[in-house]
């Protein structure tokens, strides 16, 4: 027990819709518009002293909930859900350090919380645990961010045995091998100043001006991928393939590939969004690149969740693909318990996400340090705060290849507010986000000088 324990007296939560500017194609499905949830969560220490902590996230429904059912009737579904969490999260009233508090809430309350919910469903599509955690991830973070306030302290300066109250080997087990270790020793206590940015290259992306159709939008950015590469001066490219049509998938990434060759572009990576369904399609596709296009072969850095979500019940060994090039866990990974799973079956990195909650995702990134496993922060279209929580994850975690943001590619305008005072995280230039601006307690958002107006508070609970 320290005197810095903190606990939640009160939750609320804040829908904001967006519009894309054009379409996300992903794994089977398009991204037109998104609900972001933006949480904030009133904390007191043991003291009495109190402060307000902001989180925030996009409710990607395509990416977090894949199914038959139509995007209204999942999205209304995980809304209502985010009520029901805004009164777990108030009268979640156990004191302790944020990762210690949203280890237990992830462990204990949210299956509890997930499980009443989906026996109020009607039909055969549960809400799945990913979107589950999506949801809690705007508290966890704002937990975090609290808990910063509160002290005066950036978050980042408060994961080491001065304010902890538990080492590594008792929030995961003896199995971690590391007694008297902290998150705090696989962070960087100093940030970069820089980082390099990923651009993602959907699947309905046109590549150059001889795609263009007539019908993309005229509001001044860039609107095929060589426009992009010469105005933010990219370095990396994140390519969305089917999973399903080889000839497709091996003709997209070549094209990428050899365009990225001209532009100067140094890194590629390959993400099928978990719709392959053996390892042979991935070899091939991998060998058809080698053969047809050798220079941007070597420019591939990783591949990205080839296979279905479920290790458990998919289990498919991936040493083959491994022993070419690196395999990340993404959407399979929810905690670091389904990363030592992947680990087994040959995976060899973990995609970190910040809408797998900050807790989650510091978690993850310990136990893959510690099995010298990779380590890539990528994006969940993050606009607004999401775009700063982000940007210091992949920048205290030392992200092997930089860090995947998009957001200024499908909403570039929906972070105004915000983009006034952190001028350097919302465009990229010379293929870098500039996170100089990041500054203060807590997450460093300054919240106070962003001139953003929310809508009123959706859903409101204040612990008794």
């Amino acid at each position: 027990m320290k005197q810095t324990d903190v606990r939640v007296r009160a939750a609320a939560a804040f829908l904001i819709p967006l519009e894309t500017r054009s379409p996300m194609r992903f794994g089977g499905e398009t991204l037109k518009s998104i609900t972001v949830l933006r949480a904030c969560l009133t904390v007191e220490d043991r003291r009495g002293r109190t402060a307000v902590g902001w989180g925030e996230t996009p409710l990607s429904v395509e990416w977090a909930w894949p199914a038959t059912i139509d995007h209204a009737t999942r999205r209304d579904v995980l809304l209502r859900f985010c009520r029901r969490l805004v009164d777990a999260w108030s009268s979640h009233r156990e004191y302790g350090h944020p990762i210690e508090t949203g280890l237990a809430f992830h462990q204990d309350v949210l299956p509890a919380a997930l499980a009443e919910a989906n026996e109020q469903l009607t039909g055969r599509n549960p809400i799945p645990q990913l979107a589950a955690i999506v949801c809690s991830s705007a508290f966890d973070l704002a937990l975090h961010d609290a808990y910063g306030q509160v002290h005066s302290r950036p978050t980042y300066s408060t994961y080491t045995a001065e304010f902890m109250n538990r080492d590594l080997s008792s929030l995961m087990g003896p199995s971690t091998a590391t007694t008297n270790a902290y998150p705090m020793d696989f962070l960087k206590a100093r940030r970069p100043t820089t980082i390099t940015a990923w651009h993602l290259v959907a699947a309905e992306d046109p590549l150059d001006e001889t795609q263009l159709t007539g019908e993309e939008p005229k509001d001044g950015y860039p609107t095929h991928l060589r426009d992009w590469i010469r105005a933010d001066g990219l370095h990396a490219l994140k390519v969305k393939l089917r999973g399903v049509d080889f000839d497709w998938d091996c003709a997209r990434l070549i094209q990428v590939g050899k365009l990225a060759s001209e532009e100067g572009v140094r890194h590629l990576a390959a993400d099928f969004n978990c719709m392959v369904k053996e390892v042979g399609y991935v070899l091939a596709v991998l060998e058809r690149l080698e053969a047809d296009a050798p220079e941007a072969a070597r420019m591939l850095q990783f591949v990205e969740q080839p296979f279905g979500r479920d290790l458990g019940a998919e289990g498919i060994d991936v040493r083959t693909i491994a022993e070419r090039v690196p395999v990340l866990l993404d959407e399979s990974a929810h905690d670091w318990r389904a990363v030592e799973q992947g680990r087994l079956l040959g995976w060899t990195g973990t995609a970190l996400k910040t809408c797998k909650g900050q807790t989650g995702a510091l978690l993850m990134l310990a136990w893959s340090r510690i099995r010298k496993m990779h380590v890539m922060v990528q994006d969940l279209t993050n606009p607004m705060l999401a775009q700063v929580s982000h940007a210091l994850l992949a920048a205290h975690g030392a992200s092997d290849w930089g860090v995947e943001t998009n957001s200024m590619q499908f909403y570039p305008e929906a972070s105004r507010p915000e983009q006034a005072i952190h001028p350097g995280l919302y465009r990229r230039r010379n293929g870098l986000i500039d996170l100089s601006s990041i500054a203060g307690p807590g997450f460093g958002y300054r919240a106070d000088e962003i001139s953003r107006v929310l809508p009123p508070a959706s859903f409101r609970s204040e612990a008794a």
